[in-house]
């Protein structure tokens, strides 16, 4: 056994507590593009997407836009439009192997500037893209649903504008609401267009639901596609009424993202068993080692975001560090 296997193999195996909705059913849409489906209530008003499974194994966003698709949500005023990202990916889910289909040949949600869908690269996230940009470049406010590979509380990733800042305020929930820059190797569909334009009125919030494959992701997945939806005041409230199951925080919680922490090596180990969110005291406090270097929190009270070890690799960030806003 390798270093790496023995490091996966002892990580916690998470249940799969959701039943993986068949969306074949929805392949023909009514856009001219698979699994896209928009509604227009002939009335004005904005148009506002949620779409599910940019990653083709985050299954919560897959629930809830299925949930809605067969409710017969429609729109009491602009125009509602519900979509599966990686398709692909998700048609070869297999519980043996969860974390394989995130996507096929690359990160969908790393190649959403036009240098990239305009280029010469090829890969079957980069067809999926291409097909389905020119109906992304007429949504007004995007929600993108999201989970993550380990246990940890929902977060809403706003990006570093005001306006999305605004929104998961007006929204007030989760909780926790992360301001981050993306990624260097990629930009977000988040980010794309008008939603990473502050001059825009395009507004786009990605949420990252909880663990992959727990009940609560799927039970949060919908409640805030739910208020998302009524805040756009694209749908009737009393229709939404059912998936609004989540407690409102009192008051929401706001962290800046400073820097991520990379592994060097594959020596790389967390100096304690964090599990997201820990608010680190002091300056200096050690928080992993990578072979000889230690490393340490840059700044007093430094929030840990989404550490994991699944993925090790070299050149692979492992989490990402954060100070708390006052807002």
């Amino acid at each position: 056994m390798t270093t790496l296997e023995a490091i996966r193999a002892a990580l916690p195996a998470y249940p799969i507590e959701v039943s993986f909705p068949d969306i074949a059913r929805w392949r023909e849409g009514n856009t001219g593009i698979d699994y896209l489906h928009s509604f227009d209530s002939g009335k004005p008003g904005k148009h506002v997407m949620i779409l599910a499974l940019t990653h083709g194994n985050e299954v919560s966003g897959a629930i809830a836009v299925d949930t809605l698709l067969a409710a017969g949500v429609r729109p009491t005023a602009g125009r509602l439009s519900l979509g599966f990202g990686n398709i692909g990916a998700y048609a070869l889910f297999s519980a043996e192997n969860a974390d394989a289909t995130r996507f096929l040949d690359e990160d969908m949600n790393r190649v959403w500037t036009p240098s990239t869908l305009d280029g010469a690269r090829q890969s079957r996230e980069l067809a999926r893209a291409r097909a389905m940009r020119p109906f992304i470049d007429t949504v007004d406010l995007l929600l993108d649903i999201h989970s993550m590979h380990e246990a940890s509380a929902p977060l809403m990733m706003t990006g570093p504008l005001e306006k999305a800042i605004a929104l998961a305020a007006e929204l007030g929930t989760p909780e926790h609401v992360i301001v981050d820059k993306g990624h260097a190797n990629g930009t977000r569909m988040r980010d794309y267009g008008g939603f990473g334009d502050p001059a825009s009125p395009k507004n786009a919030l990605l949420i990252e639901t909880g663990q992959h494959f727990a009940g609560s992701a799927r039970d949060v997945a919908l409640d805030c596609a739910a208020r998302f939806l009524i805040h756009a005041g694209v749908v009737a409230e009393a229709d939404m009424a059912p998936y609004l199951t989540q407690t409102q925080p009192a008051r929401q919680k706001f962290v800046e993202i400073t820097q991520p922490v990379v592994a060097r090596s594959m020596d790389f180990r967390f100096s304690q068993p964090f599990t997201g969110l820990e608010v680190i005291e002091k300056a200096g406090t050690e928080i992993a080692r990578d072979g000889d270097e230690v490393i340490v929190t840059p700044y007093d009270n430094c929030v840990i975001v989404q550490p994991s070890m699944r993925h090790l690799g070299v050149n692979v960030t492992m989490m990402r560090l954060g100070r708390l806003l006052n807002r």
